[in-house]
């Protein structure tokens, strides 16, 4: 199957590394114009031309997607360089692990208005692109831990369900426009925000930290590994194709089997 995206353009947020960045590197592979969104200028740029080295159109727009002025420009910005948006990816995301009794409530507001209020607010301002070209893709990276639950992520477990939640909700008010809108939920990918996630994880069950990954991270699943970003970028890629165009409010598991004991 060759999945071409030439002449779309893409937003992908959380770009600048990780699995955001391995979703940037395979769309402009496939042709798409890409606005790498991050909040982090340095390696963003850094991203972008990286990119550029290897043929790539891109542009990388510093964004705060949690605040709706920094989307707005950011999407107004994209639109204009490139002509349009026709995919969006929203990606963003980060972590911090505490028990509910000791979770601070300005972390808990952070990672709420990172992965879903961001997830609500450049859906909502990308759209109108869309609908005025009568096609679209919005593709959220969730998690398994928007279906499942582990201790100590109440506000990165609450936020994930959240997504999978408006996944479902946009899908079905945006598909007479002929735009779809599905989730992707990995398990454990070997991201810089996994690789801090170990040792905070050995602090917190008092374990040392090369055995995090055996003992907490992949032993409930069927393969005993973490997923690499690649493997997601390569289901974003073909749900931002034309081959998906049936495909709508779905949300696709590749957690290396954690859910089949579900």
């Amino acid at each position: 199957m060759n999945i071409h995206l030439a002449g779309k353009t893409a937003i992908v947020t959380g770009a600048a590394s990780g699995i955001g960045l391995a979703i940037a590197k395979v769309f402009a592979e496939a042709g798409a114009n890409v606005v790498v969104a991050d909040l982090d200028s340095a390696t963003g740029e850094q991203a972008c031309a990286e990119l550029r080295a290897s043929g790539a159109t891109c542009e990388f727009i510093q964004t705060d997607v949690a605040n709706t002025e920094s989307v707005q420009r950011m999407v107004t910005a994209g639109a204009e360089r490139f002509g349009g948006i026709d995919v969006l990816v929203n990606n963003a995301g980060l972590q911090y692990i505490a028990p509910v009794i000791d979770f601070p409530e300005e972390r808990w507001n952070l990672l709420i208005n990172v992965i879903l209020t961001g997830t609500f607010l450049c859906s909502k301002y990308v759209l109108p692109h869309m609908i005025r070209r009568r096609w679209g893709r919005v593709i959220n990276i969730a998690s398994f831990h928007a279906k499942v639950a582990s201790p100590f992520k109440s506000a990165y477990i609450a936020a994930k369900h959240g997504v999978l939640g408006f996944t479902k909700t946009l899908a079905l008010e945006v598909a007479d426009h002929n735009i779809t809108c599905n989730a992707i939920c990995p398990a454990y990918v070997r991201t810089p925000l996994v690789e801090k996630q170990i040792s905070d994880q050995a602090a917190r069950h008092g374990i040392p930290a090369d055995q995090v990954v055996a003992r907490i991270m992949t032993e409930p699943a069927a393969i005993h590994r973490l997923l690499e970003p690649e493997e997601v970028a390569s289901l974003a890629l073909y749900l931002a194709s034309e081959f998906t165009n049936g495909i709508t409010g779905a949300a696709f598991d590749i957690d290396l089997g954690w859910m089949a004991r579900s």
